[in-house]
């Protein structure tokens, strides 16, 4: 009826593609990342303090 053979060994291309092709995105996130035009549009300013919510007592005694 017909002949078994074994199949054809993948290419090294179809054998270690998916490891091609996360090295490339590892290093094309880290690029975004770290040249990203909006990671310096902030502004270094010193944060909010905390505003007084009730007047200081008058006698400290207290």
């Amino acid at each position: 009826m017909g002949v078994l053979t074994q199949p054809a060994p993948p290419t090294w291309w179809q054998a270690h593609r998916h490891q091609v092709f996360a090295v490339l995105g590892l290093i094309g996130g880290f690029y975004i990342g770290t040249h990203s035009s909006d990671s310096n549009a902030v502004p270094k300013t010193d944060p909010p303090r905390p505003a007084h919510t009730a007047p200081a007592h008058p006698s400290p005694s207290r």
